[in-house]
């Protein structure tokens, strides 16, 4: 399973990206905002640190302005996956967008069928939100067994990216389900690392190491 991080935090990206744990970034409007710099140039510095897909929101609702907008953000960086939500407009926009050959990641999925018709509108990631379905007292992984199961009957390329992750808990059941992607913040990332029998293993072998020396 490849492993995203949802952050347009440049110092977070390189810190991951430098342990080889980085394989691409989602990124959203309120993200980049947190960056303080236009969008396009947090975009591009991010696609000079991470050599896979980029995810790059539109902010336009309206399929035409989408394309036009998606094509914009397209042109940044060949591994810039433009995002666009999972609305009638959105869906069009995707199409529209896959047949010029732009990668497109369709957001705000919450529902199995809502990943069939992305994927076949030609998304090439599909994201559905399992942490705000878990808000909401649904089983959100529940979604990712569901549409691992259609995709899978239909042979449908399109990748299930898992979003909205709040553990690792989340992130060890994506993997056993299958799912393709899985994005998380960089906190839970960090929390992927740890485990207390690591830090108690490793201080017991460094203690045993200096009393050898003595």
């Amino acid at each position: 399973m490849k492993l995203f991080l949802d952050t347009a935090d440049v110092a977070e990206i390189k810190k991951y990206a430098a342990m080889g744990l980085v394989d691409g970034i989602t990124t959203n409007p309120s993200l980049v905002a947190q960056a303080g710099k236009p969008r396009e140039k947090v975009i591009a510095e991010i696609c000079d640190i991470v050599d896979g897909p980029i995810s790059a929101e539109v902010i336009s609702v309206e399929r035409k302005k989408m394309v036009e907008e998606g094509l914009a953000l397209a042109a940044i960086h060949r591994n810039v996956t433009v995002k666009v939500p999972l609305t009638g407009d959105g869906l069009a926009a995707c199409r529209d967008l896959s047949r010029q050959n732009v990668k497109v990641n369709v957001t705000l999925c919450f529902a199995p069928v809502q990943a069939m018709l992305a994927a076949k509108a030609g998304a090439t990631f599909v994201s559905p939100f399992i942490g705000r379905l878990d808000d909401l007292g649904e089983t959100g992984m529940d979604i990712i067994s569901d549409i691992r199961e259609i995709f899978d009957n239909y042979a449908l390329k399109t990748e299930i990216l898992v979003a909205s992750v709040r553990s690792p808990q989340h992130v060890r059941a994506a993997a056993k389900i299958g799912a393709d992607v899985c994005t998380m913040p960089p906190k839970v990332m960090g929390q992927l690392l740890k485990h207390p029998l690591t830090d108690t293993g490793l201080a017991q072998f460094l203690a045993d190491h200096e009393k050898a020396k003595k």
